[in-house]
């Protein structure tokens, strides 16, 4: 009997930063918050699992969310001030 591998289809979506693209967090008074990323003819919204309430793994997520963006902006930035010929200083 052989072995057969399952695998997964893989979908991978490429939104690219560019003049206009932004981020933002929407804290509402009756509901979870949603952060929306705009990246002018696309948006993603990110939600928690419910409207009304907030799970301990909607929790980590939005930690591990949040170091990872940190971790990427550090990156991004470190990228921009080496090949910038502004003498270090972002625009």
């Amino acid at each position: 009997m052989s072995r057969h591998r399952r695998s997964r289809a893989t979908s991978v979506i490429n939104l690219n930063t560019g003049h206009g693209a932004k981020a933002g967090n929407h804290p509402y008074p009756t509901r979870t918050p949603v952060l929306m990323l705009d990246f002018g003819a696309t948006s993603v919204l990110v939600t928690t699992t419910a409207s009304d309430q907030v799970t301990a793994s909607d929790v980590d997520f939005a930690r591990q969310l949040a170091s990872e963006a940190h971790a990427f902006a550090v990156s991004v930035e470190r990228m921009f001030l080496r090949s910038s010929g502004n003498g270090g200083v972002p625009a």
